[in-house]
């Protein structure tokens, strides 16, 4: 069975982290405390050898072979702990000494000339049992040496005390930190355990909760808000996709029903022909014709949807230098061989949107020239297929400063499927503004998206349906717009007109 050693949980890690480095402060700290108490007892000790020599007379007694009268004068009294060997003009160690006690060093018993000099303390083991002694050698008259000796016992017993002391300060501080650690560690995650429990709601599916510590000067309120700001593009995201199907799904029954009404079409007339062989030839011409025309209108409809699929999936990579009011001079000659019964006058952006406040003058954009005029060509149109007979159309191009006064900005009254550009931002115009009717804002609201078609009070069509209008063009033109980073807008209102405004961003700085 394999132990599991490591914590797994973080508040686990941390305090046994904080444990063992509180832990090893406190053993570092005791036996740094232990290393100098010791030291420092020791040079006492050493201290104490140093400074006592034995009296003369001790010499010539133990070398005459005498031992020192049992009440020695004062100034010959030894202490209690101290004990004094002698080594003979040999090197012999004699059997007499002073002092008296239980133990003795473990001393040579022969010394010779190449021995360590004179006056540095030693450490020796005891003769008997455990324990260590200090002992330094002093020179004496007639070649003779003594070894003073003193014990070390009191100075292990203090370090034995401190030892033990010091491991239960060791025991006692860790088993401190642990409990208050562990405490004082759940209280400083407690922000990140709230983090921990709002994501199980939130997997949980209450996908609208938010994270309630967004301090920035604490690492947890900086998680919080990048947690946050995760969650809000995540609900967007959502949003997006369901506002995608839902479209998707639109898209799709109003293109079964657009696809359908000509259809039926082509199968009823073809089983017309099919049922009645003795038709006139008058009758079969008309309905060959309706067969085709049904057909053609199906196929611009399924190149409509085809090119907004296109656009959608693949943004322009054509971006070379486009000239806007040559551009928009060719879509009105296109205009007027399309449409001869209807007049449309080219003229420069002014800054109240008129055509007077300056002259014509070359306007370079950058985009697929294809695509831009295609837009145009639609716009166009569209103004004259929806407007009465001798309505005004003209076509402005100029360059402005983006904003809700001028354009490319949302503003009461604008409408656009596309976002809005930076305010402020230079952009080149193509404006086409008619003085029809207009429209009304409901109708106003939905006029990009695919297949809308507005209907006027009678109820009839307005766009062209009755001629093959599908309700794609301004989507397409949208679309087109969106892909050059620009923006198709439409600024309109009951009996004020319509005023289409692409814009396309200065790329030129």
């Amino acid at each position: 069975m394999r132990v599991r050693l490591r914590p797994r949980s973080l508040r686990g890690r941390l305090v046994l982290i904080a444990t063992v480095l509180a832990t090893s402060a406190v053993l570092v700290c005791q036996a740094t405390g232990l290393t100098l108490m010791r030291s420092w007892l020791i040079g006492q000790v050493d201290d104490r050898l140093t400074h006592f020599r034995p009296p003369p007379p001790a010499y010539r007694d133990i070398a005459g072979g005498t031992r020192p009268a049992p009440r020695p004068p004062a100034h010959e009294v030894l202490p209690s702990d101290f004990r004094v060997y002698f080594y003979d003009a040999e090197g012999r160690l004699l059997n007499r000494s002073l002092g008296t006690g239980r133990s003795e060093p473990r001393l040579e018993r022969t010394v010779t000339a190449h021995d360590p000099v004179d006056g540095r303390p030693a450490t020796v083991p005891a003769r008997e049992g455990e324990g260590n002694w200090r002992v330094v050698a002093d020179s004496g008259p007639d070649g003779m040496r003594a070894v003073v000796a003193l014990p070390l016992d009191s100075v292990e017993d203090a370090t034995s005390r401190l030892l033990w002391f010091s491991l239960g300060i060791g025991v006692v501080a860790a088993a401190g930190v642990m409990l208050l650690g562990g405490v004082a560690v759940r209280l400083g995650l407690r922000p990140l355990t709230r983090v921990e429990h709002t994501a199980r709601r939130i997997t949980g599916g209450e996908l609208e909760q938010n994270v309630t510590d967004t301090s920035p000067d604490t690492e947890v309120g900086r998680l919080g808000i990048a947690f946050n700001t995760m969650l809000d593009r995540l609900r967007a995201a959502l949003h997006r996709k369901d506002r995608t199907e839902r479209r998707l799904r639109r898209f799709m029954a109003d293109a079964g029903h657009e696809l359908r009404t000509p259809l039926t079409s082509v199968q009823g007339f073809a089983e017309l022909l099919l049922d009645d062989p003795g038709m006139s030839a008058a009758r079969r011409r008309e309905a060959h014709e309706l067969i085709a025309r049904n057909a053609e209108r199906m196929s611009r409809l399924v190149d409509s949807l085809f090119l907004l699929a296109k656009l959608g999936d693949a943004p322009t990579t054509r971006h070379e230098p486009v000239d806007l009011l040559s551009l928009a001079a060719d879509g009105i000659a296109a205009a007027a061989v399309r449409h001869p019964e209807r007049r449309v006058t080219l003229a420069a952006l002014g800054a109240g949107g008129t055509g007077d406040a300056g002259e014509l003058d070359v306007v370079e954009g950058r985009g697929d020239p294809d695509q831009l005029a295609q837009v145009l060509s639609n716009l166009l149109d569209n103004a004259c297929a929806h407007t009465p007979p001798g309505t005004r159309i003209e076509v402005r191009v100029g360059s402005l400063r983006v904003g809700p006064d001028t354009g490319g900005a949302d503003r009461p009254g604008r409408t656009s499927a596309g976002a809005s550009l930076p305010t402020g931002a230079p952009a080149h115009v193509v404006e086409v503004a008619d003085d029809g009717p207009g429209l009304r804002p409901a109708d106003a609201q939905h006029v990009f998206e695919r297949f809308y078609r507005v209907r006027p009070a009678d109820g009839t069509p307005s766009d062209g349906a009755s001629a093959g209008g599908s309700g794609l063009g301004l989507a397409i033109a949208s679309t087109i717009a969106e892909t050059h980073q620009g923006r198709l807008e439409l600024d309109t209102g009951p009996e004020e007109g319509c005023v289409f405004r692409l814009l396309l961003p200065d790329r030129t700085g």
